[in-house]
């Protein structure tokens, strides 16, 4: 049977589809524009978006398993359940979600509830799920490494209480793990849910002095304040994207993103390697200019 990959494209579907095809696995992906795909020989393009009931349909077929990754949209719920309510209706039960950490806590930021959402969905109606609930992305970091290089600034409000930031190719790593656990099960297992994060928890300091160890000359933090991160994201993307990544970094500033006891190690254990970590993440980009 075939996996279907929804997000195919993105940052971190990209990594699924070439972990699944490096398994042996058959992949089928699902994007609006085959063009664009790129996707690696001997993987199947169905054309379709999670709101296009037929394409879905057609996709399913022939499916199994299915990695669910909504793009974070203003009808992400939407699709969600629209998806999962197909994938039903097909006969296919094994998925990987992939979520965010602390879905169930930081119900005031629109797309963690749309995710606790589609986990409780998951969980109520039966499904041999694996819920992957990432931290913040570490490549989410080359969108301020302009601000960082140029102006000496670590803009990102992520606070003094720590976020353990993952990189996207350790989730589509134990993403394609997941999938092909699930796949090849003689039967139906039981919901399991892990918390995918980064080997360090870092606070806006400790982040901003990696990047001036790294440059050699004093990068500084830009404070726990989101209000002009919000204004600065607003000014190349939607205003309600601006106020959701607000109302996020203001939880990271009065929770942090903390991993839970024992999860770097079940981690490490799952891949058989180290994580990556920000500092070479960051050298990467130094080293790139």
């Amino acid at each position: 049977m075939t996996i279907l990959v929804t997000g195919a494209t993105g940052r971190v579907g990209r990594h699924v589809v070439d972990q699944l095809v490096q398994r042996g696995a058959k992949v089928r992906v699902l994007t609006r524009d085959p063009a664009k795909a790129n996707v690696p020989a001997g993987v199947e393009v169905a054309q379709g978006d999670l709101l296009d009931i037929d394409a879905v349909r057609s996709a399913f077929q022939g499916i199994r398993t299915l990695f669910l990754l909504n793009a974070v949209t203003g009808d992400e719920f939407t699709q969600a359940i629209i998806t999962l309510n197909l994938a039903r209706e097909a006969g296919v039960e094994r998925v990987v979600y992939l979520s965010v950490i602390h879905a169930d806590r930081f119900v005031n930021v629109p797309h963690f509830a749309v995710k606790a959402g589609a986990e409780r969905m998951l969980e109520q109606m039966g499904f041999s799920a694996t819920i992957l609930r990432a931290s913040y992305f570490i490549d989410n970091e080359l969108m301020v490494k302009d601000a960082i290089l140029g102006h000496g600034v670590y803009p990102m409000p992520i606070g003094s209480k720590g976020v353990a930031m993952v990189d996207t190719r350790d989730i589509a790593e134990v993403a394609a793990i997941e999938l092909i656990r699930r796949d090849q099960a003689p039967g139906k297992l039981p919901l399991e849910t892990i918390n995918l994060v980064g080997p360090d928890t870092l606070t806006g300091t400790e982040v901003a002095t990696i990047w001036t160890d790294l440059l050699g000359r004093t990068i500084v933090y830009g404070g726990d304040d989101p209000s002009g991160f919000e204004q600065t994201v607003a000014s190349f993307l939607p205003k309600w994207t601006a106020y959701e990544m607000r109302l996020m970094a203001e939880r990271y500033v009065s929770d942090g993103m903390i991993p839970e006891a024992g999860d770097v190690e079940r981690l490490v254990k799952l891949l058989g390697r180290p994580l990556h970590n920000y500092r070479d993440f960051a050298a990467e980009i130094v080293r790139a200019g």
